[in-house]
């Protein structure tokens, strides 16, 4: 028999009997009203998870993962406050329910089951996935995922402290808040779990503020995987800078006890803690699952008997709250509710095409306060000695540098962080100064841990932030590239558009470094960045384009709400010279902060129509070299520099290709996944001309004396040309 259909007669057979299990009985100060309302919130989980079966098993609705077990959850959820961001364990539905009584207004029910049958009318999701979350209600939607969304939640708790400071426009999140994530036993174990939670408390223990409740609901397993016994407290009751709290879920009075004491530490000491909740797992862990295919029946029975709301229905007995023979009608009557409310869910419309799916990859534009630049003085006494020094041509590193320094002078909402950001300045002295232009607040030396960082940017996109996090090299980032993918992306996906994660994330990367690096520091592979919907790729190849770039980046994340990164070429940061030593060619005047460049435009270097080199960043570099050695045997050629790499600016390529006779794509990235194999794809589709690529091989780059020799050459530029003129030169 269904596990589901026999914990619920069980609670039907044992509350009429008055069979109830044994346990503490009720202390504290929780109130009847509120504890009735909290066995409320716990009879409309378990009633949307019976429904959500049904559904499943008739076709009308789809995967799910229940919350029966965990029906404690809504004593917690009592004891935070509406405006206190929460990010949810997606076995939280008993937490929502109750924060939707906080709220006025809320049909919970009724957008619960919508979201059940993926239905458009869904408010959270727009019927693109089961998810609990609720703008309205303060909580990000969250898919099935493995705590990937604990660094965010660092990161929304770090910006209620500097936004007190800064005050953002478009702050979310009053002073006093404090910031809550949940998440299971199993997922604790998870490297990103123990990476968000160490750097919390790293963070507090320089007496940072960090107001984040960190809350584990230990049911005992992960899927079939048992959690051994006291392991989560061995694990984290005794953490520097963390405090401990731990309680029954089975006793609301317990936990909620226990949870306002945690968040009332939270909010007055503004540090981390940790509230480890005990809870049973009902029916399994998600869909079909059948728990006696690796549990015994005696184990699994046992939860059964340990059913959450049988705990409930007892204490409220002893308490006087609600009498034994009341608790079994709200129960039925709640059942009978969701059951009406099925039947008209179920006839909703649902997503018809693509265009509707994608509709919210890109999310709605902000209204933003019109901002002037910054000003003459304050420009001057930012910049101090660097004033006069824009006069001369520079480097892109510096060019970079001061589009920054602009950058955050006129938008106070930009922040930035990274390894080794602020002291030293980066790696190659990117951010150098802005340390002492901006303060450690604004320009935040992180640990050293990719997904950290990226989850500290997330978190504070969430208060109206626009963080610029910086990963050190492109290799780095496949340490946490989900952050990215599954977390910041899927946001504006999952929420219809009401959650962004605007931020702009600048990453050194590419190949032809001569003296540095190896395959980890000079990494020429950027395909995990074009396969995320909805991010925005920018790569510029020189000082002044950089800088106009930035600003556009800077602009999509402010307006746009978009989720930008910018590349930038490592081996392009001090060049200075083109054709010969010394020529000074690759230089350029810093522009005026107004100026940029539009997003998917893209620069056209010449205007030779026997062939169009189309290029970025280093290949950029490599082929005006090459143009004008082309140009000495007769073959004149145009550059086209890309700039944006995702999406990729067609409708400006193909103009700028125009009256030119043939194509050849220089790509720096490998020949296999790289980005030539889309340009091929673009150009044999849309574009009548000789078409050739001349691009890396597929391997890692080593160190030495052999730097480039797996990457596209002047020499070879010159080859593919050469031959896709058919030798007429």
């Amino acid at each position: 028999m269904d596990r589901a259909q026999i914990v619920h007669e069980n609670f039907l057979r044992r509350v009429s009997a008055g069979d109830l299990p044994s346990g503490s009985e009720p202390s504290g100060e929780l109130s009847p009203d509120l504890a009735v309302q909290i066995y409320r919130s716990g009879c409309l989980t378990r009633a949307l998870d019976i429904t959500s079966r049904k559904m499943q098993a008739a076709g009308e609705g789809f995967y799910t993962i229940g919350s029966s077990g965990h029906e404690g959850m809504a004593a917690v959820a009592a004891s935070l406050r509406p405006t206190d961001m929460a990010f949810l364990h997606y076995r939280d539905a008993a937490f929502q329910i109750e924060r939707a009584n906080q709220v006025p207004g809320q049909s919970i029910a009724w957008d619960m089951l919508l979201s059940f049958t993926c239905s458009s009318d869904d408010p959270i999701s727009g019927g693109r996935h089961k998810v609990l979350g609720s703008r309205a209600l303060n909580i990000p939607p969250q898919t099935s995922t493995i705590a990937s969304h604990l660094p965010k939640a660092v990161g929304a708790a770090y910006s209620i402290g500097l936004a007190k400071r800064v005050k953002p426009e478009h702050r979310t999140l009053p002073d006093d808040a404090i910031v809550m994530c949940s998440f299971g036993d199993a997922s604790a174990n998870h490297s990103t779990a123990q990476g968000a939670i160490n750097t919390s408390c790293w963070t507090a223990f320089q007496h940072v503020p960090m107001p984040l409740l960190w809350v584990c609901e230990d049911n005992g397993i992960g899927i079939s995987t048992k959690t051994p016994t006291g392991w989560i407290a061995a694990n984290f009751s005794a953490r520097p800078d963390l405090a401990y709290f731990s309680c029954d879920g089975l006793d609301i009075y317990e936990t909620f006890r226990t949870a306002r004491a945690a968040a009332e530490f939270v909010r007055t000491r503004r540090k981390p803690a940790f509230l480890h909740i005990r809870t049973v797992r009902l029916y399994g862990h998600a869909g079909a699952d059948v728990q006696t295919t690796y549990m015994s029946k005696s184990e699994v029975e046992a939860d059964e008997a340990n059913d959450p709301l049988l705990h409930t229905v007892r204490l409220l007995d002893a308490a006087g709250a609600l009498p034994r023979e009341e608790a079994l009608p709200i129960y039925e009557r709640t059942l009978e509710r969701v059951e009406r409310i099925r039947t008209e869910a179920v006839s909703r419309p649902r997503l018809k095409d693509a265009g509707q799916v994608m509709a919210s990859l890109v999310p709605p534009n902000r209204d933003n306060a019109p901002t002037n630049g910054p000003s003459d003085e304050a420009r001057a006494a930012a910049f101090g000695g660097d004033i006069k020094a824009m006069n001369s041509p520079q480097i892109m590193s510096r060019c970079i540098n001061w589009a920054l320094t602009d950058l955050m002078l006129e938008h106070r909402e930009i922040a930035l962080m990274g390894e080794d950001v602020c002291a030293k300045g980066g790696v190659y002295g990117v951010t150098q100064k802005l340390g002492q232009r901006f303060g450690r607040a604004r320009v935040i030396d992180t640990l050293l841990d990719e997904q950290s960082i990226l989850g500290l940017a997330i978190g504070m996109a969430h208060n109206g932030f626009v963080p610029m996090p910086e990963i050190q090299f492109l290799a780095y980032l496949h340490n946490a590239e989900d952050q990215l993918r599954g977390e910041a992306a899927t946001l504006p996906f999952f929420s219809n558009g009401q959650f962004t994660n605007p931020m702009v994330v600048r990453i050194a990367g590419l190949g032809y470094q001569k003296g540095f690096g190896g395959h980890f520091h000079n990494d020429n592979s950027f395909a995990v960045l074009r396969d995320i919907p909805g991010l925005v790729l920018c790569c510029p190849s020189n000082g002044a384009d950089a800088a106009k770039l930035l600003r556009e980046c800077t602009r999509l994340a402010r307006e746009e709400q978009r989720l930008v990164v910018f590349l930038e070429p490592i081996a392009l940061y001090p060049m200075r010279d083109l054709h010969e030593p010394g020529d000074g060619l690759w230089l350029r005047h810093y522009p005026d902060p107004s100026e940029r460049i539009g997003f998917g435009e893209v620069s056209v270097h010449g205007d030779g129509k026997d062939l169009a080199i189309v290029s970025y960043a280093n290949g950029l570099h490599l082929s005006l070299q090459a143009q004008k050695k082309l140009a000495a045997e007769g073959i004149a050629a145009r550059v086209i520099d890309l700039q944006w790499l995702n999406p990729l600016p067609e409708a400006a390529m193909l103009e700028a290709i125009g009256d030119a006779a043939r194509v050849l794509v220089v790509d720096e990235t490998r020949r296999t996944g790289g980005l030539a194999e889309a340009l091929m794809a673009l150009l044999s589709e849309q574009c009548d001309k000789p078409v050739a690529r001349c691009t890396a091989q597929d391997s890692f780059i080593p160190t030495g004396p052999s730097y480039a020799a797996t990457m596209p050459g002047v020499d070879g530029i010159i080859e593919a040309a050469r031959q896709l003129a058919g030798g007429e030169a």
